[in-house]
């Protein structure tokens, strides 16, 4: 089950690692991606914090942690084939994966309902 943010960010449990990537909405506001920089592995972050940058032909974006922990993955893939976010902005597309800090913060993710409305809205 996927969980966002109102930033457009998306995670995906699994245990206690969550995959993260930006949404359909957001890939789609932005238009083709160009380039992707993503975290080290490694790297902390606080719920919030700037975690990667995606750049498309329109536009440069930050990309958020929607928790807290620390990454143990990356999308190398991005590197050679940044549109793939475009393609499968919830499979192959994901960016990077952490281990939680707190397993509880996903419940303040909004669900796929909510998520909806908010876009629906924008």
């Amino acid at each position: 089950m996927l969980r966002f943010t109102r930033d457009h960010e998306w995670l995906r449990m699994d245990g206690d690692i969550a995959t993260v990537g930006i949404t359909p909405f957001a890939q789609e506001k932005l238009g083709d991606l160009v380039f992707v920089e993503l975290p080290s592995v490694g790297a902390r972050f606080d719920t919030g914090a700037v975690a990667a940058t995606v750049e498309s032909v329109k536009a440069a974006a930050d990309v958020y942690a929607p928790v807290a922990g620390e990454v143990t993955a990356v999308n190398e893939g991005l590197a050679e084939q940044p549109g793939l976010v475009n393609a499968e902005p919830t499979g192959n597309g994901w960016l990077f994966k952490m281990k939680l800090a707190d397993p509880a913060e996903v419940d303040g993710l909004l669900d796929e309902k909510a998520y909806d409305a908010l876009t629906s809205a924008a």
